[in-house]
């Protein structure tokens, strides 16, 4: 896969397709594989006219993995989502975050404005704005000696997947110290670009899309039925909202 270097991270990422580029930025302890290719999301992009552009996040899959929290603030990460566009050429795109992604895609786009064209927040409803108030039990969890260990719902779903996907706990737990850090309000106001705000309607994690969508200027609200967080990423009713909208926000920028 190729890679590039930023803040002296080597971070992968892979491109497929042609057509006006969208930049997928995936959730805490996921990947741009797992949380954009085996759920059908490039290939969806793709088939729609797009060119999916999907991200390792630093700590996350292919890329490097520093284990200090001092490297994982979301304003870090938006950067080198911009240094990813910088290094591919393109001046402008749309920008789909989940979960953490969704975090980083708001700071991005409250940021750097020029860059962003549209963004989707999926997964992420107010706790833009209020914190996780599960993550240090999540820390806890992927701390933890063992999976026997642990008790608490939301820290056993984080470490099963942690394991699955082969992570590196202590770089997911760095990342998780710092990664959660809230939007303030004022900021949210002032992002300007059309976003999507799609969340589970089971989803626990992610707090209300519609009160979120309301301060945002230019937001709109989307309740994916009887999915969770983890359920929501992959859902089709997702899928179609979120090509409606790129169809109506996005469909006259040139494609690169």
């Amino acid at each position: 896969m190729p890679s590039f270097t930023t803040s002296g991270l080597d971070l992968v990422y892979e491109v497929a397709g042609k057509g006006p580029p969208v930049l997928l930025i995936h959730g805490f302890a996921s990947s741009g594989k797992v949380n954009w290719v085996d759920t059908g999301w490039v290939e969806t992009l793709v088939e729609a006219g797009y060119q999916a552009i999907t991200l390792d996040n630093r700590g996350h899959g292919q890329s490097d993995k520093p284990h200090d929290p001092e490297h994982y603030y979301p304003t870090q990460m938006a950067e080198d989502a911009l240094a990813l566009l910088d290094h591919l050429g393109i001046e402008q795109a749309a920008i789909l975050g989940y979960s953490m992604g969704a975090r980083i895609a708001a700071f991005m786009a409250f940021n750097h404005p020029e860059r962003v064209v549209v963004a989707i927040f999926g997964g992420m409803g107010m706790n833009l704005i209020n914190g996780l108030t599960d993550g240090n039990d999540i820390i806890a969890g992927l701390r933890a000696p063992d999976l026997s260990d642990l008790k608490h719902p939301t820290a056993r779903q984080f470490r099963i997947f942690a394991d699955h996907t082969g992570s590196d706990r202590e770089a997911l737990a760095a990342c998780m110290e710092t990664s959660r850090q809230p939007m303030a309000r004022a900021d949210v106001r002032r992002i300007e670009v059309p976003v999507l705000v799609a969340v589970g309607e089971a989803d626990e994690m992610a707090g209300g899309p519609e009160a979120l969508a309301d301060l945002l200027p230019k937001g709109e609200a989307l309740i994916i039925p009887k999915r969770d967080h983890m359920r929501a990423t992959g859902d089709k009713v997702f899928k179609a909202a979120t090509l409606e909208f790129l169809g109506r926000h996005y469909s006259n920028l040139p494609a690169s």
